[in-house]
């Protein structure tokens, strides 16, 4: 308990406590304790704390010129991971409307320019071609008729025996000419009628198709009547009976469509039959005016004072030939349309690519400009980044670019800075901002930066397609 109570003894004490006994002079025991020095913890405590700030001084350096180091190289390069591959996609879309005979591809194939895609119902535009070339053979007809009569009206000149003589021959002539417009009106009479059978046997194909109809709608009403019966004493649920009524409903509204096409027929053949009275009653005048033109050989010496005024005569006939040609011109360019609708009806890849989006099915009704598929383009594509406008300062065109690309960590593209878009993607959206209405907080805009590959990937062996995430790295300095 004693040792207990005393106090503790500090360095001081202990120093004086270490004195040999046998120096009991207090002077000579101060010398002994000046001489003696510090304590050796304090000896070693410095040394100590000088090496730990020169590790630590170290450090920070080494710290430094790593980090100067790191910002040096970073600052060479401007990166983003809001960027996607873009590339040229093609919709496929019909020029004509048709019914869809049959599909040569399938959704994702890889199609080559020139592979037949689809294929169209093309009856419609033959119909409209052999229209069309009757039309033309008319129209070279009277074309033909129009120079004969400006000759014969040039021949016609003259005041002498002998212009009478060549009008007799003009008036034979004009005989022979009548007789080829009445040939061909009696050519049109033929195709008219023609026509009529054409109009008369599809008549006769959609009424055979009312029978069917009214079959589907007879046996679509005993079944709704059936499961009406079945619905009043609670044996089927509600949905089972509008099943039903959907079935009788579709059957009528397709009896309907089927008697709207055979009124449509029908209304095909009396215009057919009327195209027929008309053509006839052409082919009645064209023979009156063959006897017109015959009355006209014993007339023509009664005409010798008329050749004064053959040069009149002339010019009408030259607007005539300007007339026929026109017409002649326009039945040419009904029958090159034809024609091209006739090609429409086969459609081709424009490019190499992938169908995507194929929306279409063999026995479909295709409208003009109806999206059937779409065509991406696999040989050519390109990556589109939307740096920061801060990030663009030292950024130019054909500065070398590293492209990562999410789909293949391990894999590095190499491109180019091809061009800058020449606005914000914010300012060429759907509902750009506008600043002036008030409001306005500063946001860093992005530039769209398009960037082509050194070398084209091969999509055989790695798949980059339209939208894919990557991540560009351009080196600016």
């Amino acid at each position: 308990m004693k040792e207990q109570d005393e106090p503790l003894k500090t360095e001081e004490d202990q120093t004086r406590t270490s004195v040999p006994a046998d120096r009991k002079n207090p002077d000579e025991a101060s010398a002994y304790v000046l001489e003696s020095g510090p304590p050796p913890e304090k000896k070693e405590r410095a040394p100590r704390k000088k090496k730990l700030l020169v590790i630590g001084g170290i450090t920070v350096l080494v710290i430094a010129i790593v980090g100067l180091a790191y910002w040096l190289y970073a600052r060479q390069f401007e990166s983003t991971d809001d960027a996607f591959i873009d590339g040229d996609i093609v919709q496929i879309a019909p020029k004509i409307a048709a019914y869809v005979t049959k599909v040569d591809v399938k959704g994702n194939q890889f199609v080559h320019k020139g592979d037949l895609l689809v294929e169209l119902d093309p009856q419609d535009v033959k119909s409209r071609l052999e229209a069309a070339e009757a039309q033309l053979a008319a129209a070279q007809s009277q074309y033909s008729q129009a120079l004969a009569n400006v000759n014969l009206t040039r021949r016609s000149t003259g005041a002498s025996q002998q212009q009478a003589r060549s009008n007799v021959q003009t008036a034979t002539s004009n005989v022979e000419q009548t007789r080829l417009g009445a040939d061909a009106k009696k050519a049109q009479v033929s195709q008219a009628q023609s026509a009529v059978r054409t109009a008369k046997a599809n008549l006769a194909q959609v009424r055979a198709q009312i029978g069917q109809a009214e079959s589907d709608v007879r046996l679509a009403q005993v079944e709704y009547d059936r499961r009406n019966n079945l619905f009043q004493r609670g044996d089927i649920s509600r949905q089972a009976l509008d099943q039903a009524l959907n079935v009788l409903q579709n059957a009528q509204s397709r009896l309907a469509a089927a008697e709207r096409t055979v009124d449509a027929a029908q209304s095909r053949v009396d215009e057919a039959n009327a195209n027929v009275a008309t053509a006839q009653e052409n082919y009645r005048q064209a023979l009156a005016q063959v006897n017109v033109t015959q009355s006209q050989v014993g007339e023509s010496q009664g005409r010798l004072q008329e050749a004064n005024a053959a040069p009149e005569r002339v010019e009408v006939s030259e607007s005539a030939i300007d007339i026929a040609k026109a017409a002649e011109t326009q039945a040419e360019a009904a029958v090159h349309q034809a024609e091209l609708e006739l090609s429409y009806t086969k459609i081709y890849a424009p490019e190499d690519g992938y169908v995507t989006r194929k929306t279409v099915e063999e026995g479909q009704l295709v409208q003009v400009g109806t999206p059937m598929m779409a065509i991406s383009q696999s040989d050519d594509i390109w990556v589109v980044a939307n740096f920061k406008e801060t990030q663009l300062q030292d950024m130019k065109l054909g500065q070398p670019v590293d492209i990562k690309v999410d789909a293949y960590p391990g894999k590095t593209f190499r491109g180019k800075v091809e061009s800058f878009q020449v606005g914000t993607g914010s300012r060429f959206s759907l509902l750009p901002a506008e600043n002036a209405t008030g409001n306005f907080v500063k946001v860093v805009q992005r530039i769209p930066v398009k960037i082509v590959f050194e070398q084209q990937p091969d999509t055989s062996q790695q798949l980059l397609a339209p939208g894919m995430s990557v991540e560009p790295t351009v080196k600016v300095r």
